[in-house]
């Protein structure tokens, strides 16, 4: 942990602040070194760092996606202080209170995004990142397609994802990405979050939501709902999913459609990390029912 801070601090000075005190590390994250930084006159600053990024452009682009997020969306986001090739560098913000009403206040949050950002295209202007992948983006008009290519089939290639599978799992899941049109309405795309479990939703100073982590794109708002839904969302979050449900008029068999939408976030967990949270486990049981041809 020391070396981390330390790490962090040397990306802070190397970037120009030169009045940081000290930096404490920050909990949460999975691919990337956080903490806070202490300065001596001006407010401490969150700062994330990869020892070896991924891409010249990995900060720049998650700076984008929050804007995106705050300007196209309404969602509220970190400000942004400094962007380089190793750091970002954000206004700090709140832990998200254990309150329902705070939950109430987010599903209001995440409809109006939802809603106010609807798009006759799936994908975005450009590639970005989910953790320390790719996330492709090209554009397709078909979101049947677009989900079954870059959001599904994609991680098959993945060493991890590779190892992990065996064929009769490959062809399970060719046979659901040829079946989504039977699996899952027609909706149309919107701006996403794409990466949005609890430990991205924060508070601001005043205690409203707030989104951190992106990886946008334009595509179906289930993504983002499935997320939260399949990760354990904690007890107070309860009512959010109905009042989300109703502000969105989603159908009521929307939670069955859960699993399979997820199955995106699944593979790109075991394309990064190892399966400690038993993601095989859970990718095989959504893939049963399309293990024989049917």
């Amino acid at each position: 942990m020391l070396r981390s801070t330390a790490f962090l601090l040397e990306c802070l000075l190397r970037a120009g602040m030169r009045d940081v005190v000290t930096v404490e590390p920050a909990t949460g994250g999975l691919a990337a070194l956080a903490g806070i930084a202490t300065r001596q006159d001006a407010p401490s600053v969150f700062v994330k760092a990869f020892a070896d990024a991924p891409a010249d452009d990995v900060f720049h682009i998650e700076a984008e996606g929050l804007a995106a997020l705050r300007e196209l969306g309404g969602v509220a986001t970190p400000e942004v202080i400094l962007t380089g090739r190793d750091l970002i560098v954000l206004s700090v913000l709140r832990p998200r209170p254990r309150s329902e009403a705070f939950w109430q206040q987010f599903a209001h949050a995440l409809a109006r995004l939802h809603m106010s950002t609807t798009h006759p295209r799936f994908g975005w202007h450009q590639d970005n990142w989910l953790g320390r992948c790719r996330q492709i983006n090209t554009w397709d008009d078909d979101g049947f397609a677009f989900f079954a290519q870059h959001r599904l089939l994609r991680w098959l290639e993945q060493p991890r994802v590779e190892a992990a599978l065996e064929p009769g799992d490959r062809a399970a899941l060719e046979r659901l990405c040829r079946r989504l049109p039977e699996l899952l309405p027609d909706r149309p795309a919107c701006l996403t979050h794409g990466d949005l479990w609890a430990q991205n939703i924060l508070a601001t100073p005043d205690g409203h939501p707030a989104l951190i982590d992106p990886a946008v794109s334009y595509m179906w708002a289930e993504v983002d709902l499935a997320h939260l839904w399949s990760t354990s969302p904690p007890p107070e979050a309860q009512r959010f999913f109905e009042i989300y449900a109703e502000l969105t008029s989603l159908d009521s068999d929307w939670p069955a459609r859960m699993p399979i939408v997820q199955l995106r976030q699944h593979l790109a967990v075991l394309a990064q990390f190892d399966d400690d949270w038993g993601v095989v486990d859970q990718v095989r049981a959504t893939l049963a029912p399309f293990r024989t041809r049917t």
